[in-house]
């Protein structure tokens, strides 16, 4: 009994976190951007259209994080928590190193780690699974094998989709100084003979 409820405690933890993250996005709840400045940001990763990725996001976040918390579902709830790690991770995080105080993906291996304990091992007897008889059926590792393959590649092909170049209206600024036909490159135009 003492495991069930440790996982009971952990998935509401987890569950409840994550989708809180969703609702930061889906309503501007918890000083989150609400729909309009998430679809903003999305844009600003290059997932355009904005309002697509964003409504995708926020609701994906939401639907599997309170599949999670409540025991729902087996391993589909984790593995749409993968699917958009693997984005968040991409295409926000990575950059910033691996700790979260400065931007880091800490706290998205922390959330797909959680995802993959909760897909290969169940939700335990404190959950709707169980409630309804679900987690036997659930739980078959050729199924659950199937959703974090499926959670997988869906973020991936999300990030497929993704459109890296510049905004509307600007241009691409070249970072590399060098030579140009053999020549070194000269930011001044050369003058006119007179």
């Amino acid at each position: 009994m003492i495991d069930d409820l440790g996982l009971l405690v952990s998935r509401l933890a987890v569950g409840l976190s994550y989708a809180s993250h969703g609702a930061q996005k889906a309503f501007g709840w918890f000083e989150g951007p609400g729909p309009q400045g998430a679809a903003g940001f999305m844009e600003s990763l290059g997932l355009r259209p904005g309002e697509q990725y964003a409504t995708l996001a926020s609701y994906g976040e939401i639907g599997s994080g309170l599949a999670i918390a409540l025991g729902l579902g087996g391993p589909i709830g984790p593995a749409v928590v993968l699917s958009g790690m693997v984005v968040a991770q991409t295409t926000v995080h990575a950059k910033n190193g691996f700790y979260a105080s400065k931007g880091g993906v800490e706290v998205g291996v922390l959330y797909s780690a959680a995802a993959l304990a909760y897909a290969s091992t169940g939700y335990g007897s404190l959950s709707l699974d169980r409630a309804f008889g679900l987690d036997r059926k659930l739980r078959h590792p050729a199924f659950t094998a199937l959703a974090i393959a499926a959670g997988l590649a869906a973020g991936y092909a999300v990030l497929g989709k993704r459109d890296n170049s510049p905004p509307p209206g600007t241009l691409a600024t070249p970072t590399i100084k060098g030579e140009h036909n053999g020549q070194p490159s000269d930011p001044k135009p050369a003058s006119a003979a007179t």
